[in-house]
C-alpha cells in the first residue's frame, strides 16, 4: 500500500491558524507554532474575559447607583433594601442608566422608596 499524506487538510488547518494570527507583531503572525500558541492563549482569555465584563458591568453600576444615591441623602445599600421592601423589582442596569440620563426620575424614585 502507498504512503499517503494529509497534505491538503494540514494545510488547510495552518492557514486557518495563520489567518487568525494576521495582525499579529513579528513572528506571532508568520511561524506557524509561534502563532498557535498566541491564537490558543487569546482564546483562553477572550472566554475568561466574556465572564469578567458581566463582572465589571454590575460594579460599575453598583458604583453609577451609589454616587446618585449619596446625593439624594441615601446609601446604595439603604436604597436597594427599600426598593425590595416597597416590592420595586427594578435592575441595577436600569438603575444607574436613570441615574445617569434622568437624575430627576431617580431622585423621585428615592423619595417614593426610602420615605
Amino acid at each position: 500500500m502507498p504512503r499517503t499524506s494529509n497534505r491538503v487538510a494540514a494545510n488547510a488547518r495552518r492557514k486557518k491558524i495563520l489567518k487568525q494570527a494576521k495582525g499579529y507583531w513579528g513572528a506571532r503572525s508568520k511561524v506557524f507554532t509561534v502563532a498557535k500558541n498566541h491564537i490558543e492563549k487569546g482564546l483562553v482569555h477572550s472566554y475568561r474575559d466574556r465572564r469578567l465584563k458581566k463582572r465589571t458591568f454590575r460594579q460599575l453600576w453598583i458604583v453609577r447607583i451609589n454616587a446618585a444615591a449619596r446625593v439624594n441623602g441615601t446609601s446604595y445599600s439603604r436604597l436597594i433594601h427599600s426598593l425590595q421592601v416597597k416590592g420595586i423589582s427594578i435592575n441595577r442596569k436600569i438603575l444607574a442608566s436613570l441615574a445617569v440620563e434622568n437624575p430627576s426620575a431617580f431622585t423621585e424614585l428615592v423619595k417614593f422608596s426610602v420615605n
